[in-house]
């Protein structure tokens, strides 16, 4: 018989509906099951077998990262079975940037209020991240807090582990002048800046599921929650066919705070703006809030989620095999000898 506790229960803590919740997300786990995991869910800790076939120095590479305040969209929408994929995928994003294949992932839910079937909601997400980059859910925790969190509101953070030869880890020290910037379009606003979006739009007093002309006749909040893009296996199959020296993923911080960070320190990264595919959703925010185009770059990924550095003569290979993974990759600019870090023109 499993446990019960009233006097707990009396206290705002209900422990047999996280049996309950744990019982419905067993489904959404199983479809990230791989070859690697030794364990079930509801031990102490998750198993993972490492295969370090063909490596000669395997390295783990690990990231952890939250939704932010992108979830009070989702309390706003009512809608919880997508933030899990913004989740996993601000951890995998991170880690393919240093040419590792994610390995597993764990989650950790802290709510006000364990109700069963909104906690299968956010772990369906986070179990539909995990297929989108071949990683296993391999454990999690959810905390009822109640008296800490409202009771309708909930906190989500992941943590992944992916594994890399020590001889293919990317190496930015290599880029120079001369070498290309490939972009990958980002689905949207992604995961970041969502302090600045919610002030903008005034999303807690506003009818942000009305249908909106600019965003295609898409609500302000439908647009807002399409989750980040996984970028785990086109960018795998990049680095098999092409010299791929970096990579950065563009979240917090825009172009100017993120590009620089996949760049030897003397370089830049010169961007024709007019190349720069700038989604719907960002032209909005800008004239919405009159926010300066300058701040813009460096708050948002404005249709950009991540870029990947290779040398000229391998540029439209890298197109190529980009868009044969299915992402409509474009050159958007050129490294230049510069202390500027990024140069939008």
């Amino acid at each position: 018989m499993k446990s019960s506790s009233e006097s707990y229960k009396a206290a705002g803590v209900d422990i047999t509906a996280g049996y309950k919740a744990v019982e419905l997300m067993k489904s959404h786990i199983a479809r990230t099951m791989t070859s690697g995991v030794v364990s079930d869910i509801g031990g102490f800790g998750g198993l993972f077998e490492l295969d370090i076939t063909g490596m000669e120095r395997p390295v783990l590479v690990s990231g952890t990262d939250g939704v932010g305040t992108k979830l009070k969209l989702a309390f706003l929408m009512d809608k919880h079975d997508t933030v899990g994929i913004d989740c996993v995928a601000m951890c995998v994003n991170d880690i393919i940037c240093c040419g590792a294949k994610p390995l597993f992932f764990l989650d950790y839910i802290a709510c006000g209020k364990n109700v069963p079937e909104k906690i299968e909601a956010i772990v369906k997400g986070v179990a539909e991240g995990c297929v989108q980059s071949g990683c296993a859910l391999i454990g999690g925790e959810t905390a009822e807090m109640p008296g800490f969190y409202p009771i309708d509101e909930y906190d989500l953070a992941g943590y992944s582990t992916g594994v890399v030869d020590r001889s293919k880890i990317l190496d930015k020290t290599s880029v120079t002048e001369g070498d290309v910037i490939v972009a990958l379009p980002s689905s949207g606003v992604h995961s970041n800046g969502f302090s600045l979006v919610r002030k903008v739009f005034d999303v807690e007093n506003a009818n942000i599921k009305a249908p909106v002309d600019e965003l295609g006749g898409k609500s302000i909040g439908e647009t807002l929650l399409t989750p980040t893009k996984i970028y785990v296996k086109p960018m795998l199959a990049l680095f098999e066919e092409v010299k791929v020296k970096s990579v950065s993923h563009i979240t917090g911080g825009g172009f100017y705070e993120n590009i620089p960070r996949s760049l030897p320190t003397g370089y830049s990264a010169k961007i024709k703006k007019s190349d720069v595919r700038v989604l719907p959703i960002f032209k909005l925010i800008e004239k919405v809030g009159n926010i300066p185009e300058r701040d813009m770059f460096n708050t948002f990924n404005m249709g950009v989620g991540m870029i990947a550095v290779v040398a000229k003569e391998d540029a439209a290979k890298a197109v190529e095999v980009l868009k044969e993974q299915g992402e409509d990759a474009y050159v958007i600019g050129e490294v230049v000898k510069s202390d500027e870090g990024v140069i939008i023109e």
